[in-house]
């Protein structure tokens, strides 16, 4: 997969991880952008195509399906980064209704214009996906859902020709973790970092100085060597009636 001369699609496109993305797949020389946003957006490439797209909004979703003619890569990139502490079930179902179900949403109802050209399927996620961050656990535990949402479209529509990548960053310098006085990649080589691995076919991409820390010892780790295992299962188990 390379993004030259592709139709991508970011969502939570306007800031953050996923204007630097944009803006990455133009330098790319990708065909054209589908940049999803909850408000009105612009952009002076003509090679950008603003949608108002709230990926909790199915009626937005299926407007945005019908205004997008072809797909080679999404990337679910629109998220929720609530500070709480678990004792409000209602911040716990507004992270997942974002984080997990938004993305589900969107790739359920772009899945025929990916498997037609056998396209490519993003989705950021964060390393609280696999180790809880403890002030924000809802957070943590909606990115955790859709890490194995990831990980069973992979194994899913691979008889298909989709590939599925998984983001895994550390912090990030946007407005989520801004108030965090930590070190942070800056949001531009982050995005960097998703569509290089995308291009070299990487499942899980970990993006930053903290994430490439923990690379190797995934990629290589028995909860890696486990998923395979379970993905080569699909073949023999039996289908959904």
């Amino acid at each position: 997969m390379t993004i030259a001369n592709k139709v991508v699609l970011v969502t939570g496109a306007n800031r953050g991880i996923g204007r630097a993305l944009v803006e990455e797949a133009l330098r790319r020389d990708a065909k054209r952008v589908y940049a999803g946003t909850r408000q009105p957006w612009t952009h002076p490439d003509r090679r950008v195509t603003p949608l108002v797209l709230d990926v909790t909004n199915e009626a937005q979703i299926q407007a945005a399906v019908e205004s997008v003619e072809a797909l080679d890569i999404l990337v679910n990139n629109a998220g929720l980064q609530p500070y709480d502490d678990l004792s409000d079930r209602a911040t716990l179902e507004q992270s997942l209704a974002v984080n997990l179900y938004g993305p589900y949403g969107v790739t359920q109802a772009f899945l025929p214009l990916l498997t037609r050209s056998r396209g490519a399927i993003v989705n950021v996620l964060s390393l609280a996906a696999i180790a809880a961050v403890p002030f924000s656990p809802a957070y943590s535990i909606s990115k955790a859902a859709a890490f194995s949402l990831a990980q069973s479209l992979r194994a899913l529509l691979a008889r298909q020709g989709l590939s599925v990548h998984v983001v895994l960053p550390g912090p990030v310098d946007t407005d989520m973790s801004r108030g965090l006085d930590i070190p942070k990649a800056s949001p531009e080589s982050v995005a960097r970092a998703i569509l290089d691995g995308v291009e070299k076919g990487e499942e899980e991409i970990f993006p930053d100085t903290m994430s490439e820390s923990i690379a190797e010892g995934w990629r290589s780790g028995a909860v890696k060597a486990l998923q395979r295992q379970f993905a080569a299962l699909v073949q023999a188990a039996p289908r959904a009636a």
